[in-house]
């Protein structure tokens, strides 16, 4: 059989040959793959002769052998033998090279690795045939880029270091070129990289970048930064081998500092965690270490800087004012009086190198009850405090006081000032309520349950005493009381009682210290029961009594009332008399000159109250009253006439006939008698003035008139009654 994709058959001395038969009367064939199979044509038989021949280039690599069957027929197509199996093999030729599996090949290794350490493998594949020099491989390292720190093993490809010397600060990354050969190094070549990282160790302390280090803090503030502490690290930013942690060894005795890293830059954060006093300490010197997270290598050379000296100057401010105990709690009793004195709420100003001075004020007093000296900080009570104050909590007052120095800014100190209102028994305890019903005989019912309450608050209250007063010695005989609970008790007649109601009077007592008590009277009213203990219908009225009002005290009210009534009759009898009798007087009064010679007998119209006489000059004319000098004013108000019917006072148009004359003296009665401001309706009334313009003569000139005879006073009749009797005494007969 010839090599494989070079030559082609028919082979020589490649026959297939039946001894059944001469030569000429056999036929040969072929079966299998490569000539009626997949891949199909690649070989063929002369059915005469039986030499295989080739017909197509042969790949080992896609097929590497034919197992193929023969078969001999006679010219009939009967079968001489059987089949023959036939394989034909491919030889291999080196037509192939070896291969890389992917082309960078990536390692990590520590720095520092000792030799032999294992890094990473190169791996590549050749199509040839394995068993042959056309798959055997050999691997090498064309370039490192420095130093031979890395081998490779020819056969299995692995990579290693061969020498000491890796640092990863000098060289982080290797670049090697690696190669791939066949026929054990000698055939066909592929080449590859190899990326080899060395991983960082903390082979490098951090240390300062100076010596020393000077920074300034403000005084009286706390959670600020002070300054920074730098620091280098070769080793790798952001490892645990890089970062740094620094400590204070000493110089701060009361842990008023403290040192953060940055994680970014990796500095030394200083910051006051504690206020500084600068009254107390002017400068704090402190000596500060630094190291890595991770533990440093034991080859690593020692740090010079590990350590440095840091200087914090402290500056002074104005502090503001502390309050010597805060908050203050004290406390009152309930009810003090203006002026009592609560606490001296002062402070202290921590500034003693500054001259300040202190000012006290109030923030928050809700009911504005305190007073506070502005210049001690002494508090006093201004005013009493309501027990039903809404700012009262659980029995505590609070406000807040401010404390202020004057310095240029000032400062402000609050302070909270609690003030426990204490209890103070000052309320006696009641029944509630002071009434109720029971039975009149003591087998009869469950007796009537007593309740009392107390204003004051516990412990001053409850439990009540109930007593039956000693004061009344035959209450005991007739009654029992028996205490149910702190707040009741059970009233109970020790025999049959008359029903209708009883007026007891009992002793209470509460609690308190030292304890309050009251005699308080008890109107029990005392009804037939059945057997069930609830009074029965006849006794409905008896029961009315229980709501505090005695019988006696009923009939009184009744018989004030009908007084009262009586009274009010005799009253409206005496006053229609009166007004006769006075109507009467007024018609003989007449005969006398009314303006000169009105004589008081009798006052009617003005009550028993209005007992003052009007002057005389109400019946003058004005221009009189003027000559005298008397005021034209409004005259007095009455008292018998109620201010809401006084009219308002409108001009009233004179009578122009004697037909308008009367009404014009009724309007004027009516508006005098509704008007508070004029005498009362039976007194002397002014109608109107006379004199120029005056429509009607002159009434004072009836008896002085010299010829009276010509007069005609029949008119008057048509004035109304008042004046009936005028027309009769100075008219015609």
């Amino acid at each position: 059989m010839c090599g494989e994709a070079d030559l082609l058959l028919p082979f020589p001395g490649l026959q297939i040959k039946s001894d059944k038969q001469q030569l000429g009367s056999v036929i040969y064939s072929i079966q299998g793959p490569g000539v009626d199979e997949e891949p199909r044509g690649v070989f063929s038989i002369d059915k005469f002769t039986g030499k295989v021949s080739l017909n197509a280039m042969l790949d080992r690599e896609k097929t590497d052998r034919f197992r193929l069957r023969a078969f001999a027929l006679d010219l009939g197509g009967a079968t001489l033998e059987e089949p023959t199996d036939l394989e034909i093999v491919v030889v291999d030729q080196n037509d192939n090279r070896p291969v890389f599996r992917q082309e960078v090949f990536t390692g990590r290794v520590l720095e520092g690795a000792v030799p032999g350490t294992y890094v990473t493998r190169a791996e590549a594949t050749d199509a040839d045939d394995p068993e042959t020099d056309n798959a055997a491989l050999r691997y090498s390292i064309l370039e490192q880029g420095g130093p031979q720190l890395f081998s490779i093993d020819p056969l299995t490809g692995e990579i290693r270091t061969v020498q000491v010397g890796l640092d990863r600060e000098v060289v982080a990354v290797y670049n090697l070129t690696l190669q791939v050969a066949d026929m054990s190094g000698d055939g066909l070549t592929a080449t590859a990289s190899a990326i080899i990282t060395l991983e960082d160790i903390n082979d490098n302390a951090p240390e300062f970048t100076g010596d020393q280090f000077f920074m300034e803090a403000a005084e009286a503030v706390s959670g600020v930064e002070v300054g920074r502490l730098e620091v280098e690290d070769r080793d790798l930013p952001g490892s645990p081998n890089w970062a740094a942690q620094f400590t204070i060894l000493d110089g701060d005795p009361d842990g008023q500092f403290t040192i953060r890293t940055d994680p970014r830059t990796n500095e030394g954060v200083l910051s006051v965690v504690k206020p500084l006093d600068y009254e107390s300490r002017e400068r704090y010197d402190l000596k500060v270490a630094v190291q890595n997270e991770a533990p440093l290598q034991a080859a690593a050379p020692r740090a010079e800087r590990g350590q440095a000296r840091v200087s914090v100057q402290v500056r002074d401010v104005n502090e503001a004012p502390v309050f010597q105990e805060n908050p203050l709690r004290t406390s009152l009793a309930e009810g003090a009086a203006p002026g009592t004195p609560v606490a001296t709420f002062s402070a202290r100003d921590p500034d003693t190198q500054q001259l300040q001075r202190l000012s006290y004020s109030k923030d928050y007093d809700p009911e504005d009850w305190l007073q506070v000296d502005g210049a001690t900080g002494r508090v006093q009570t201004q005013r009493v405090l309501s027990p039903s104050s809404p700012f009262l909590k659980d029995g505590w007052y609070r406000a807040i006081i401010l404390a202020r120095d004057d310095a240029s800014p000032p400062s402000t100190a609050t302070g909270t000032l609690s003030i426990e209102i204490l209890e103070v028994n000052d309320h006696a305890p009641e029944l509630s309520p002071p009434w109720g019903s029971l039975c009149s005989t003591p087998d009869r019912g469950s007796g009537l349950l007593l309740g009392a309450t107390d204003e004051d608050l516990p412990p001053h209250g409850a439990p009540f005493h109930f007593q039956l007063s000693p004061r009344v010695p035959e209450l005991a005989r007739n009654w029992s009381l028996s205490q149910v609970n702190v707040s009741h008790a059970r009233l109970r007649p020790r025999l049959r009682v008359p029903e209708g109601l009883h007026r007891l009077s009992l002793l209470l007592q509460d609690s308190g210290q030292p304890p309050q008590q009251r005699e308080q009277p008890l109107n029990v009213t005392v009804c037939r029961c059945g057997q069930d203990g609830a009074c029965l219908p006849g006794a409905a009225a008896l029961r009315a009594g229980g709501a505090g009002i005695s019988l006696g005290a009923l009939v009184i009210m009744l018989a004030s009332v009908i007084l009262l009534l009586l009274l009010a009759l005799l009253v409206a009898l005496l006053a229609r008399f009166r007004q006769q009798s006075w109507d009467k007087r007024l018609l003989h009064g007449l005969q006398d000159d009314l303006r000169d010679n009105i004589l008081n007998y009798d006052e009617q119209g003005g009550g028993e109250e209005d007992q003052d006489a009007y002057d005389i000059d109400q019946l003058r004319h004005p221009a009189e009253l003027a000559a005298f000098g008397a005021p034209l004013g409004r005259p007095p108000l009455r008292r018998d006439a109620p201010f809401g019917r006084a009219r308002p006072q409108v001009t009233r148009a004179l009578p122009t006939s004697p037909a308008d004359i009367a009404d014009f003296i009724n309007d004027g009665l009516e508006a005098a008698d509704c008007d508070p401001s004029v005498p009362p309706y039976d007194t002397a009334l002014i109608y109107d003035y006379e004199g120029d313009g005056s429509l009607a003569g002159t009434l004072s000139s009836i008896l002085s008139s010299l010829d009276d005879e010509d007069q005609d006073y029949s008119c008057l009749r048509e004035w109304g009654p008042r004046f009936s009797r005028l027309a009769d005494l100075y008219g015609p007969p």
